[in-house]
């Protein structure tokens, strides 16, 4: 099992990424949070990693914190919640954020994020419940390292892609581009339009 990665940023095209180690390049998928804490390209990067095994592909992916792995790896054990949907979950809602939603039992929180109906976030919530305590203490995201690019026709083509990626449609993620402040970063963007989406 592979569980943590030291190397060098070679690429970065949300949600995927690729790590650099040794002349060897992994590729992994990222949740929103870890992304947007992310280095320059060619800067050293360490994160944690969760490897996913299954019949047909073996799927690496990476995380800022242990608090995020911790919770992904607590998110794919429920029935009907995969890796995607956890990183929509993990892209869409603080660490923090879920476990207090979990623990005041708030569904609807949880229907906010893509992938997630009433039903589904009834289940998480219930199956969830008792494991607040062993999940521990949630780490807060930093947004000190942001983009300052201006928000370009590319760069909102990126955060569009990035939106539909996580499992937002065309449309939403188009609507939550829509009044982003001029001199957005790329990353800051993502940001913003995640929350909008949350509102929403």
């Amino acid at each position: 099992m592979i569980g943590r990665l030291k190397g060098t940023l070679a690429e970065k095209n949300a949600p995927w990424i690729v790590l650099d180690v040794q002349g060897v390049g992994y590729e992994l998928q990222v949740p929103m949070s870890t992304f947007f804490n992310l280095p320059e390209l060619n800067a050293p990067c360490t994160l944690n990693t969760h490897l996913v095994v299954r019949e047909d592909a073996h799927s690496l992916y990476g995380f800022a914190s242990a608090d995020e792995k911790t919770l992904f790896k607590t998110l794919i054990k429920v029935s009907g919640i995969g890796p995607r949907t956890a990183l929509a979950i993990l892209s869409s809602i603080s660490t923090q954020e879920f476990l207090l939603a979990v623990q005041s039992q708030e569904t609807a929180r949880l229907v906010k994020i893509p992938g997630i109906g009433k039903k589904t976030a009834e289940r998480l919530l219930l199956e969830l419940k008792g494991q607040i305590g062993t999940l521990g203490p949630a780490m807060g995201v930093s947004m000190s390292a942001i983009g300052h690019a201006p928000v370009t026709g590319s760069a909102q083509d990126e955060i569009i892609a990035a939106l539909c990626a996580l499992g937002y449609s065309d449309k939403e993620a188009a609507t939550a581009c829509k009044g982003l402040p001029e001199g957005t970063g790329v990353t800051e963007g993502l940001k913003l339009a995640l929350r909008n989406l949350s509102k929403g």
